[in-house]
Parts: structure tokens; C-alpha cells; sequence
């Protein structure tokens, strides 16, 4: 038997950051005057209460966990949070059932980018932003969020990190909260400097934070039921290509690239791999 204490308190923290995250589709529907933000504030009071009660009920002794609790915690941890992000979609006015609503939020969380609802188009817009930071929580792993808080919690992380990349990222950095704050700040510098480059191509501020975070987290959640395609803009298919690249190589080499080492994206056998199946795929489309 393993103690699961730990895999239960790092899953309540991670229910309350999700809780948190609820609030901004709510102001965002409050700002536009839909009732779907009482939704979105209920489904994280809800939210919190849960992560709360597993917070209190589950205080253990800080250290290392071990690679039994971490593939647990890392399992539990997707489930739980697509069961929770599936609250709005079932509660809202789309009028989906819970099982649609959690295959909604799993799509979501994992970046996989397949979906049940229609009707995008006139979708309220905390709906938009709920299914796109969703989207981009799970791009740059939910798991990762946790790897830079449990250091707070005097409970070590590395093994987490290991169970979510294959990089051998101990090499980068010492600690596991060093990798995963670096991965975060080049996660956002890229979101950011997508978004920009999406409303410089003539998108609303509005679509181009949603497209830039399913872009970098690769998963391809839209605003609008035709995608990206509804733009009909050469600029925007190039800005979601490129990015979608980016986001797809592996974070810690980006890492290595601003410590110095500008050729550890070209050496990487994973790179090298990736690039050049994408040139032959492309390459065999265009025949």
C-alpha cells in the first residue's frame, strides 16, 4: 500500500489554482452581461470546497515521493481536473450532458482538441475562454503546476517531472521548481508573442488570446466552428504553423538556448526527428 495522502493533498492544490481559473471566464461573461457567469462562480465555489476539504483532511509529512505515487498523482491528477473543468459545460446554457461536458474538459485538459459543442459561433465568451485555458493549462501539464508549488509544500517533485517528460531536464537545471518555472516563462513568451502576432494578421484581441493558447498548446480548440479557416487569412494558417512547431519541440531545449547554448534545438535527436517528418509529410500532401 502506498500513502496517499500526499497524491490527495497535491490534488486538492492543484482543484483550488483550477478554482482560481474559473474566474476569469466569469468576469469575462459578467463584462458582456451573460448569466453564465453565476455558472462559472458557483462551479468554483464548488471547486474550491472540494480542493479545500482534500487540502485539510490530507496534511502529511513533507519528502520525496516515490515513482509509485507519483504515476498515481499523475493519473489521478488529469481525471479529477477534467471532472472538475467539466462543471461549466454541464451547468451552462449549451445544455450538454455530464458526459459530453467531461469529454469536453478532457479533450481540453489533454490537448487532444476534439469536441462535442456546435454552435461556436454564438457562444458566449466564457465558454470561448473556458475551453482555451483549459487548453493551455494541460499544453504546458497541469502536472508541471505542481512540480512548482510542491517545493513550497516540502515535498519533492523530480519524480513528477519524470512520470510528464521524457527530457532529461536534471540536466538543465538542479531543482524541479527551477525547470518548471522556466518552462513557464517560455510557455507565456510564446503565448504572448502569438497572440500579438495573431492580431497583428487582423484578429480581435479577444480570438487572438483564444487561438494563441490552443496554438502553443497545440491542441487547436477555435472560436468559431470552421476554426481558422473563418479568418481566410494566409497570415493567420502561417502564425498558427509556426507556433504550433514551437510549441511542439521540447521546452527544456529552449531552456539550454537562453543559457547559452543556441545549437541544443538543432542537436537534439527528438528535433531533428519531428522536423523532419513534418518537411516529408507536408512535402507528400502537396504532391
Amino acid at each position: 500500500m502506498i500513502d496517499s495522502r500526499p497524491i490527495f493533498f497535491i490534488s486538492g492544490m492543484l482543484l483550488a489554482t483550477l478554482a482560481m481559473v474559473m474566474a476569469i471566464p466569469a468576469i469575462a461573461d459578467g463584462a458582456v452581461g451573460n448569466d453564465d457567469w453565476q455558472v462559472f462562480a458557483l462551479s468554483a465555489l464548488l471547486t474550491l470546497f472540494v480542493g479545500g476539504l482534500l487540502i485539510l483532511t490530507n496534511r502529511a509529512p513533507g519528502g520525496p515521493l516515490s515513482v509509485r505515487q507519483a504515476f498515481v498523482l499523475t493519473a489521478v491528477t488529469w481525471t479529477v481536473i477534467a471532472a472538475f473543468g467539466a462543471l461549466p459545460f454541464a451547468f451552462s446554457n449549451l445544455k450538454l450532458s455530464y458526459t459530453d461536458a467531461f469529454f469536453e474538459a478532457m479533450s481540453g485538459i489533454t490537448t487532444t482538441g476534439s469536441t462535442v459543442i456546435t454552435g461556436l459561433d454564438q457562444a458566449p465568451p466564457g465558454i470561448l475562454l473556458w475551453r482555451s485555458l483549459l487548453q493551455w493549462l494541460g499544453g504546458i501539464g497541469i502536472i508541471v503546476v505542481a512540480v512548482a508549488i510542491l517545493p513550497m509544500l516540502q515535498v519533492g517533485g523530480m519524480q513528477i517531472f519524470r512520470m510528464e517528460s521524457s527530457d532529461r531536464s536534471e540536466k538543465v537545471m538542479p531543482r524541479a521548481a527551477q525547470i518548471a518555472t522556466g518552462i513557464a516563462f517560455v510557455y507565456l513568451a510564446l503565448s504572448a508573442a502569438c497572440a500579438g502576432a495573431y492580431w497583428l494578421a487582423g484578429m480581435s484581441p479577444f480570438e487572438a488570446v483564444n487561438h494563441a493558447m490552443t496554438t502553443i498548446a497545440t491542441g487547436g480548440y477555435s472560436t468559431s466552428d470552421a476554426s481558422i479557416a473563418v479568418f481566410s487569412n494566409a497570415a493567420v494558417d502561417w502564425i498558427a504553423t509556426v507556433f504550433m512547431i514551437l510549441g511542439a519541440l521540447p521546452f527544456v531545449l529552449y531552456l539550454q538556448v537562453i543559457q547559452g547554448k543556441p545549437l541544443a534545438l538543432f542537436r537534439d535527436s527528438q528535433v531533428r526527428w519531428f522536423i523532419s517528418i513534418v518537411v516529408v509529410a507536408v512535402a507528400l500532401m502537396c504532391v
